[in-house]
């Protein structure tokens, strides 16, 4: 007996399928540029035509520029955003992943658990400017920075439970930090996405900005943060990071400790000379 393919209306809510095989590659599948006299960083996913769907060497490609922040002292701020109009990033390349073995899948996560892990690591501070749809390990990959802005076209999903998998990204564990407990769970449950506005509304995304002005949004706020002293920047983002989910007394030490090494940093009497002086402060590179 022969059996006839049938078409499903599973997928459509989601706006995307895996990618066509005759794509073209870009050179580079993410690029990183540095702004304003090296002190802003921007990594961008770099494979529109593919709706930036993650591949290994993709992957890998993000582990390094990150990385290459990490050691460059003069960049204050990163931004992560996505090439095209259309995706920030829809996840993992399910085109890539339909051949591999359970060895290969199980090497490629742990390879993508690095990447992840060193972008929460990133002591500077990295916002996504989310443009278009962050799905699946895309949209883990925006909660993993430290806010998100977005355009009024992004939606955020995790379809994986859609595909027999139990997301690994990072999002059971930041969905209901982000969103309300329950919402994070029915998203994590359905592979429903949720609109930029909703996500807004929520408090999962800062801001939302039309997608013709996203980047400028996000270059302003990332002009702010450069603009302040870089120690202190990254010293607050330290406070807040260890002192989550921590016994109140013990976040307030952890709090007190980067206070008392700024107070006591060239960077303050920079900054208040210059305010009482009615200037713009020039604070030197962060140096722990």
């Amino acid at each position: 007996m022969t059996t006839n393919a049938t078409s499903t209306d599973r997928w459509k809510a989601l706006d995307f399928g895996p990618p066509a095989s005759d794509v073209d590659e870009p050179d580079s599948p993410v690029l990183l540029d540095y702004l304003s006299g090296g002190r802003i960083a921007v990594i961008t996913l770099n494979r529109p035509n593919a709706d930036n769907a993650i591949t290994t060497e993709m992957g890998g490609r993000l582990t390094e520029a990150v990385e290459e922040i990490a050691v460059r002292p003069a960049v204050r701020v990163v931004i992560l955003t996505g090439a095209g109009s259309r995706a920030f990033s829809v996840g993992s390349d399910l085109r890539q992943r339909k051949s591999m073995t359970k060895e290969g899948w199980l090497r490629q996560r742990q390879d993508f658990d690095r990447t992840l892990y060193t972008v929460r690591q990133l002591r500077k501070p990295i916002f996504a400017a989310v443009n278009g749809i962050a799905y699946g390990g895309g949209s883990e990959l925006a909660q993993s920075t430290d806010f998100i802005i977005a355009s009024d076209n992004a939606v955020f999903g995790q379809p994986e439970a859609m595909i027999g998998l139990s997301a690994g990204g990072g999002s059971p564990v930041f969905l209901p930090r982000l969103l309300p407990p329950g919402k994070a769970l029915q998203m994590l449950m359905t592979g429903d996405p949720i609109t930029a506005q909703e996500a807004y509304r929520l408090g999962m995304v800062n801001e939302v900005h039309p997608p013709t002005e996203l980047l400028d949004a996000a270059h302003r706020i990332a002009e702010r943060i450069a603009s302040n002293s870089p120690t202190a920047v990254q010293a607050v983002k330290r406070a807040v990071q260890l002192g989550e989910c921590q016994p109140t007394e013990q976040a307030i030490a952890i709090m007190m400790e980067a206070h008392w090494r700024s107070a006591i940093h060239p960077d303050r009497v920079e900054g208040i000379g210059a305010f009482n002086e009615d200037r713009d402060p020039t604070f030197r590179d962060a140096d722990y």
